[in-house]
């Protein structure tokens, strides 16, 4: 890779890191392609991104970066996931290394927070933006839901009375 390229790929990545809500620190070693290829799937499909890149220049790339201090976790082969969303990646990352061994998680960063492997599981116990937001929906609709139901029912149980008056006076 030349020097431009290399350029290139530092600008990209430090680009993609800066607006990211999490990223997850890993070590693949002893990881064949497809699964890394199965990693990249997971993350993928919560809404993240993987990169593999030499430590040097993913260092550079946290250069000035929320993450900035992620940097002393590049040793040895390591893999990045980010997304947007603060729990995606992470969530991805743990449910995968808990299925294959040789992702090791070492650590992240969500916003300037600086998490180790036991932050960054803890993350990945939250719920997701999506569930978040369906609670919300949902103690919301609550209240309307209740009070719907109160105002329908002295009319449902009188129409059960007239009802079953009429069920008696058929059956004399």
């Amino acid at each position: 890779m030349d020097r431009a390229a290399k350029r290139e790929l530092i600008d990209h990545l430090h680009g993609e890191l800066k607006s990211t809500g999490v990223v997850v620190v890993a070590h693949n070693t002893g990881m064949v392609a497809s699964q890394s290829a199965e990693f990249r799937k997971r993350v993928k499909e919560a809404g993240g991104s993987v990169k593999v890149a030499k430590n040097k220049l993913a260092q550079l790339a946290l250069k000035d970066t929320d993450a900035e201090q992620l940097s002393g976790l590049m040793t040895g082969p390591t893999i990045l996931a980010f997304s947007k969303d603060p729990i995606a990646a992470a969530k991805a990352a743990v449910t995968y290394s808990k299925v294959n061994d040789k992702l090791v998680i070492l650590g992240g960063a969500m916003g300037k927070t600086i998490l180790d492997a036991n932050g960054v599981k803890a993350l990945a116990d939250l719920p997701s933006l999506d569930e978040l937001r369906a609670k919300l929906i949902g103690l919301l609709n609550a209240p309307a839901t209740k009070i719907a139901r109160t105002v329908k029912e002295p009319g449902a149980q009188l129409a059960r009375v007239i009802q079953a008056k009429a069920a008696q006076g058929e059956a004399a």
